[in-house]
């Protein structure tokens, strides 16, 4: 139990570390850059691809099997610098205008530099607007406020700031002495510090693997075509992202979430089976569950016409694409069940 607190304790330091870099899909090198830093530091030999993912072998041999998650966020990005100054937004992934008013956020120029704001509805005093309570938030209603002195287009033009800028919303990471983990972008940070969690153990423990295991890191998942390219002795692939949470759902934050089925349709069943019988077995805490609105880097992998067995866990996180929750327990779960896994 302390060598397992060790690396729940190093997943929880890696997850704030990745939560702090700013990285929605179409702008994640500095984030890929960080993960290729720690594995080296780890020991391995990382590689990006040429779509900016990366790619970490952290041994076995034969029946090949590829663990992945994703690094990229959900965002936005200047759509429109108005006349009076304030940014209009595009969304990047499934960013919704309904949970981003009042959040700070930065504004990244193409010559490097950040500026901050805050997103907010179109005239938003209540104390001047009598529609406050009735508007709908979408994107043309809720603007983007820079925290510079500016009243203009020609203003905001002459700090660089322009069409396409990306803008990235404060995760607001925070972890309670009760063992909760509060983020944006738990999906799928928390995933991808678990995968650093067990290469750190399999290095420092010597774990003995059943099959060679590859880690990818993918960078597009948010927009759909993640796992689009794999290494082509794949044989098996488990992506690992976040477990959902909610109504006529099983799982919990404190669970492993084991994916049957969702929009894409069922998971591999001999793979499925596995998975749950193993998690029975060591007495984790689990849930098998269908997601009525969800889609995987596996999916763009199969649609990609790769011959795999698939699927899909993750520790359960509650208020996906918003303000996220999810739990010590939760991760633990999921790393012992990877371990389990890949293990003799």
């Amino acid at each position: 139990m302390k060598k397992e607190k060790k690396y729940i304790e190093y997943i929880l330091k890696q997850a704030e570390a990745l939560l702090a870099i700013d990285s929605p899909s179409g702008f994640t090198e500095k984030v890929t850059d960080y993960l290729c830093e720690e594995y080296k530091r780890l020991g391995y030999k990382p590689v990006k691809t040429k779509k900016g993912g990366v790619l970490v072998e952290i041994g076995g041999k034969g029946n090949a099997i590829l663990t992945m998650a994703h690094v990229d966020t959900l965002g936005g990005m200047v759509a429109e610098i108005k006349s009076n100054g304030r940014l209009r937004l595009t969304r990047v992934g499934g960013l919704n205008a309904n949970n981003i008013e009042t959040e700070n956020c930065r504004i990244y120029t193409l010559d490097g530099k950040v500026y901050d704001g805050t997103v907010q509805l179109t005239d938003a005093s209540i104390h001047v607007n009598d529609d406050y309570q009735k508007s709908e938030r979408t994107f043309d209603s809720v603007e983007v406020l820079l925290d510079e002195k500016v009243s203009s287009k020609e203003d905001v033009k002459a700090l660089g700031i322009e069409n396409g800028s990306f803008v990235c919303m404060d995760p607001r990471t925070r972890i309670t002495e009760s063992g909760y983990i509060k983020s944006r972008f738990l999906d799928d940070k928390l995933s991808a510090a678990i995968l650093l969690g067990v290469a750190h153990a399999v290095n420092d423990e010597g774990w003995k693997l059943n099959r060679k295991v590859t880690l990818l890191f993918t960078v597009y998942e948010e927009v759909g075509h993640g796992g689009s390219f794999v290494p082509a002795d794949t044989e098996e692939m488990i992506s690992v992202d976040m477990g959902c949470v909610g109504a006529d759902l099983g799982c919990t934050e404190h669970m492993v979430s084991i994916c049957a089925k969702d929009s894409g349709g069922p998971y591999n069943y001999e793979l499925v089976t596995e998975l749950s019988n193993l998690a029975k077995s060591e007495g984790l805490d689990y849930a098998i569950d269908v997601y009525p609105h969800y889609g995987s880097d596996v999916e763009a992998t199969l649609h990609s016409g790769y011959d795999i067995r698939h699927g899909l866990i993750g520790a359960g996180v509650y208020a996906s694409h918003n303000y996220e929750r999810s739990h010590m327990d939760g991760v633990e779960n999921t790393y012992k069940l990877l371990k389990k896994y890949i293990t003799k």
